[in-house]
């Protein structure tokens, strides 16, 4: 129907728009593949599944098991059965929380923090955006990405995010934009 009102000009730009859209998907969904690949490979050599990986890489210091639920995107039941994994193999321990004793917290053990060290050495090394960009392109590449996360879609509701939060809730400062001095684009 825009082609008939805006002419040929206004078909081809409509044309153009959706091949780009499909090719950003179709990139997207080849990166998402590929790294979801990398993330199995080096959760097989721990010994571990590649959500008790994701668990790893999501704790930090003393972290409830619902907020590790949450920073996850998972349900709080799920975590127990993770955290059952972590402990098992010497990664994590459970504590009872100093304020509230029925609340039980999650602490990366030693060779938990080894363990994640190592694995957070073998995702630099291997994710394409660690060795395919500089550090510009990753700056640029995390604020396009947490652009995309923070803007609320047309006719959004409020599980989109399916659980997450909003990238500048999870992460101290924001990135500024691609030619900035500061930021960090990290993995």
């Amino acid at each position: 129907m825009s082609s008939e009102i805006g002419g040929p000009e206004a078909a081809r730009a409509e044309e153009s728009a959706s091949a780009l859209s499909r090719d950003i998907l179709d990139s997207l969904t080849t990166l998402v593949k590929r790294a979801g690949t990398i993330g199995q490979s080096i959760a097989g050599g721990f010994g571990v599944a590649p959500h008790d990986l994701l668990a790893l890489f999501k704790l930090d210091g003393v972290v409830t098991m619902k907020e590790l639920a949450r920073h996850m995107g998972c349900d709080a039941s799920f975590v127990t059965v993770i955290a059952d994994t972590l402990e098992r193999h010497g990664l994590a321990r459970r504590e009872p929380s100093q304020r509230d004793r029925r609340v039980k917290n999650l602490v990366l053990t030693s060779e938990g923090v080894s363990a994640k060290e190592r694995m957070m050495a073998q995702l630099a090394a291997r994710m394409p955006w660690c060795y395919a960009l500089d550090d510009d392109e990753r700056r640029c590449l995390l604020f396009l990405l947490r652009k995309m996360l923070d803007t609320p879609g047309p006719g959004a509701s409020d599980d989109a995010g399916a659980g997450d939060q909003p990238a500048t809730a999870r992460h101290d400062q924001p990135v500024p934009g691609p030619h900035s001095e500061s930021g960090e684009a990290g993995m």
